[in-house]
């Protein structure tokens, strides 16, 4: 199982290992082809692999304004790290007094110091210390000073663009689900706690968990083909789901409605992961809820046939 850390405060064991640097939001395929190429240097070298990420992210903390950003929480990224088997991770708090951090004080006091990195794999426009002086240069200009090697591989391109978060970002802003499932290489989630609404949906014949979709990005409001997925190791359920501002009912706001096939039972406060399997339709408002009503049956159908 994977070590984790809050602090570069790392055991003996641990140091002198291949770390990699970076937010690893989603960990999709440009990650994991980083994770790949890690391994075959912990074979090689035989070290040990270390990832250092922040929480929360520093884009967030900069730009307050950001609110729907993630593409994975901090335990869905814990997870996917884990599985690509790395032996600890460090996630730092990203606060005021880290962000004042000089990069040469970085290099020295963190990277070489404290963590004794023997290599360093980072992307090409990594950027880090007191406001974003430090580079990809600036590593390898401190390459034989403090013993390290700095490993910057080629970004993995699918359609000849860059696999990126904010490559992956921008397709489901705007509904192309399917082909942001193929750079995560697995189906989208939100993970969620079910929160009691205004049981608006039961009222019309589909009871809903309704969950906050926190700092999650936004995907294109509407309706969803999905499957959940209650705890660790049971079995998926099928069902639909409505994600954004329910215009019928003039909410302002965006909160995730599942109606799961053939349940019954209490959810609420429960955790559940929301799989987003195919985008139905975008989201829209209807002069009655008749007319709502008839539109749902629809949705159903065409979730019900979705693999």
């Amino acid at each position: 199982m994977v070590k984790l850390y809050k602090n570069f405060n790392i055991k003996k064991n641990h140091k002198g290992s291949i770390i990699l640097i970076g937010n690893f939001d989603g960990v999709h395929l440009g990650h994991q082809k980083l994770f790949k190429l890690a391994q075959l240097y912990k074979k090689q070298y035989n070290l040990k692999i270390g990832v250092i990420n922040f929480d929360p992210m520093p884009k967030m903390f900069f730009n307050k304004s950001i609110k729907n950003f993630r593409l994975s929480n901090i335990n869905q990224k814990i997870n996917l790290l884990n599985s690509m088997g790395i032996d600890f991770i460090i996630t730092k708090k990203f606060d005021k007094t880290f962000s004042k951090t000089k990069s040469t004080d970085f290099i020295k006091n963190i990277l070489s110091q404290k963590l004794n990195a023997r290599f360093i794999f980072v992307s090409n426009n990594f950027r880090f210390g007191n406001k974003r002086e430090g580079n990809v240069d600036l590593l390898i200009k401190n390459e034989q000073s403090y013993n390290y090697k700095v490993v910057k591989p080629k970004p993995f391109l699918v359609n000849r663009k860059i696999a990126s978060s904010s490559f992956i970002r921008n397709l489901l802003e705007k509904g192309y689900l399917e082909k942001a499932n193929k750079i995560l290489s697995r189906k989208w989630s939100i993970v969620g706690m079910v929160q009691k609404g205004r049981q608006l949906g039961k009222k019309i014949g589909f009871p809903t968990c309704n969950i906050d979709i926190k700092d999650y990005v936004l995907a294109k409001p509407g309706v969803y083909a999905v499957r959940v997925l209650r705890k660790k190791n049971s079995k998926y359920l099928r069902g639909i789901a409505n994600l954004g501002y329910r215009p019928t009912f003039n909410q302002k706001k965006i909160l995730l409605e599942v109606h799961l096939f053939n349940f019954s039972g209490n959810l609420y406060n429960k955790y559940l992961s929301v799989e987003f399997l195919k985008f139905i339709r975008k989201e829209k408002k209807f002069k009655d809820v008749n007319q709502l009503r008839a539109q749902i049956k629809t949705d159903l159908n065409i979730a019900k046939k979705t693999k």
